[in-house]
């Protein structure tokens, strides 16, 4: 019996290793449009917001597994059907969001925007620079990327303290957010966005931060109050690296683009050709266990719980 799989099309490819003859593969275009053969697909690998193919998995009789190429897949549950099983790909960006993380932090701490500009209109600007040793910093959301992130930090000598859904260890509580929040120097978000993280930092959080912390975010746009954020950096309070923002794309008159002490990238912190490899890697692990009636892994919905007469 042929196993029909569909996967977004990129260089990488390739990594998905040797797969069972019974296995067929077919390629997503990169810009996401809708291949006339996908409705008979029962594995699918979906560019990342891509409309036309979101929108045919609730009309694909044999569809079975739905893989994301990220660890995130807020943008693709409403659109799985109930039967199907949703897989993310915990992991395989972890060492690209968590380098954009440390990037982001020297960046701004280093005040890198500025001297670039500087250099632009040929001018030599001298300043003094704070240093990251000894600063204090909060992560919010502890999985993967988040201890990758406290590793990094900590050799820069850096105290981390980290919040998760529940406590864990020396992991925090999510009900601690607010106090630690007032110690903090740098605060990293990381959480997933869900029903109970959307909307978390908002004006009463973002309040509890010192005058002049700096808040990063690498995880969903929607986490975050814009507005709110919007008004701290205006007063010259707050400043942020934003690799998400909400909305999203950012609209070319937002005012966030021209707001003081902000740096912003399009959503491409966990994006490189090495990640890639390693999504592909895995999507080729998750076909030949889905042949092979073994479990997948980084299951986020087991569809079979939702058939009619499984549990």
């Amino acid at each position: 019996m042929t196993v029909t799989v569909w996967m977004r099309d990129r260089p990488q490819r390739h990594c998905v290793g040797s797969l069972p003859e019974c296995v067929e593969i077919h390629a997503i275009p990169a810009d996401g449009s809708l291949p006339s053969g996908i409705p008979d697909a029962e594995i699918v690998i979906p560019p990342v917001r891509s409309r036309a193919v979101l929108e045919r998995l609730a009309h694909m009789p044999g569809l079975a597994v739905v893989q994301s190429a990220s660890a995130g897949t807020d943008w693709l549950e409403p659109w799985v059907p109930a039967g199907v099983t949703l897989c993310n790909a915990r992991g395989t960006r972890d060492t690209a969001v968590a380098e954009w993380v440390l990037a982001a932090i020297l960046s701004m701490e280093k005040r890198l925007s500025s001297f670039v500009q500087a250099q632009a209109e040929r001018r030599w600007r001298a300043a003094m620079l704070d240093e990251l040793c000894c600063k204090r910093a909060l992560i919010v959301g502890y999985g993967s990327i988040g201890q990758r992130v406290a590793s990094m930090l900590e050799a820069f000598q850096v105290e981390v303290q980290a919040v998760a859904a529940t406590a864990r260890g020396e992991v925090h509580g999510v009900e601690r957010l607010p106090e630690l929040l007032a110690l903090a120097d740098i605060v990293v978000l990381l959480v997933p966005l869900t029903e109970q993280t959307r909307g978390l930092f908002d004006e009463r959080m973002l309040a509890r931060m010192p005058a002049g912390s700096l808040l990063v975010n690498a995880s969903r746009g929607a986490v975050l109050d814009t507005d709110a954020l919007l008004a701290h950096l205006l007063a010259g309070r707050l400043r942020a690296a934003l690799d998400v923002t909400d909305p999203e794309p950012l609209p070319e008159q937002h005012p966030l683009w021209s707001a003081p002490g902000v740096m912003i990238t399009p959503h491409i912190a966990g994006d490189s050709p090495q990640a890639e490899e390693r999504v592909y890697r895995l999507i080729g692990d998750q076909i030949r266990r889905y042949v092979r009636h073994e479990p997948l892994l980084n299951v986020v919905r087991d569809g079979r719980a939702h058939r009619p007469g499984l549990s």
